[in-house]
Formats: structure tokens, sequence, C-alpha cells
């Protein structure tokens, strides 16, 4: 499972998720055991194991291994075989995820790659925070820009002049709260903005 399987696995527990965790390593598994709901030593790439254990009675999975492109695919083909409804996996590239979604994955995920952008946009641009939401959509949290301080948000003109949206707005020790046409920005706020990804990156090169 690794640190990202680990993870994602403990955090959907936390939430009160049942959780069918499976890794071929006993070390592993003693480490999890306790911790998860159920953790079992298997092979997932043995359709006969994944049924005995009653995988195939569960809506929705998720292929975290990474190293292993092998088992990777292997085990994403077998669930598509046992018809699981949703299937989640891991891809450490842009070629492995395109496999995986031949072959039945409803959802990739690439952990290295998306962090890496997002570290990317942080460190070249004034953002605090960035999401890409979809290949050309994004929530960024930035500062206010000068322009638009002071003045009404319905006053601003910010989506037609940025093609952009203020989505909330927090105030010095203050949560964050919506933002709407009457909400005037000030200087120390931060604000969570959404649009396509170039008029975000736009918005934050001004603050």
């Amino acid at each position: 499972m690794g640190r990202f399987g680990s993870a994602l696995a403990l955090e959907l527990a936390r939430r009160g998720t049942e959780v069918l965790a499976i890794d071929n390593r006993p070390k592993i598994v003693q480490g999890l055991s306790g911790r998860l709901t159920h953790v079992i030593t298997a092979d997932a790439t043995d359709i006969d194991a994944l049924r005995e254990l009653g995988v195939d009675e569960f809506y929705r999975a998720v292929v975290a291994i990474g190293g292993d492109l092998e088992a990777s695919i292997l085990t994403t083909s077998l669930l598509a075989e046992l018809e699981i409804d949703d299937i989640w996996a891991k891809a450490v590239t842009h070629q492995h995820k395109r496999i995986l979604e031949r072959i039945g994955a409803n959802h990739i995920v690439l952990p290295e790659h998306d962090m890496g952008e997002r570290v990317a946009h942080l460190v070249s641009g004034r953002m605090l925070d960035y999401i890409e939401v979809d290949e050309d959509f994004a929530l960024i949290k930035t500062r206010p820009p000068r322009e638009i301080v002071g003045i009404p948000l319905g006053e601003t003109r910010l989506r037609s002049k940025f093609g952009v949206t203020v989505v909330s707005v927090k105030s010095i020790d203050e949560p964050f709260t919506y933002a709407t046409a009457d909400t005037v920005l000030q200087y120390g706020d931060v604000i969570l903005v959404a649009g396509p990804i170039a008029k975000v990156e736009r918005l934050a090169d001004r603050t």
C-alpha cells in the first residue's frame, strides 16, 4: 500500500468508512492492524483471493499500487472483471494512467505529478494555495489585488475584466465567509478565487 494507500485508508477509516485493506507484505498489514476495519495479507493479483475476501461485494475500490506497474494493471483489470462500480487507481506516469483508463479504472490519481504542479504554482507566483479542479479550472487562495480593495465586489466588474469569481473571503482573525456583491475587501484579507487556470494566475500576479 505504501504511504499513499495507508494514508488514504486511515483517513477513510477516521471518517467512519468501512475499509478492507489488502497487501501482500505482512509487515505493512501488521502496522495497520487494529487501525482499519479489515486489513488482510493477500495477493490482490489473484482473482480467487479477491472473491474469497468478498471484494466483489464492494461498490468502490482503490488500487494504491505505485511501484509495481504489472501488479497495478493486473489488479485494476481484475476489479473491472469483478464488476466493481467505481474503481480508483494510482498512476505513476501518464502512460500508466492511459493503460489504467483503458482497462476499466474510473478515476486516476497521479499524486507526485499533481503535487508537483501545485507546488510549482505556489513557488512561481503569489498564491497561498492552489487546487486544480479540472483540466482548465482551478481554485486559488490569494490576497486581493489593490484595484479591488475598498470597493464592493459587485462594482469591481471582476468577472468581466478577469473572468474569475471571488468565492469566499477571510478577514484577519475571522473565519472564511461567502463573498457577495456587497462584500468589501480590505488589505490583509485572504480570498478564494475560482476560474480558468490562466485567468486565476493572472489575477494572482496582480496582488
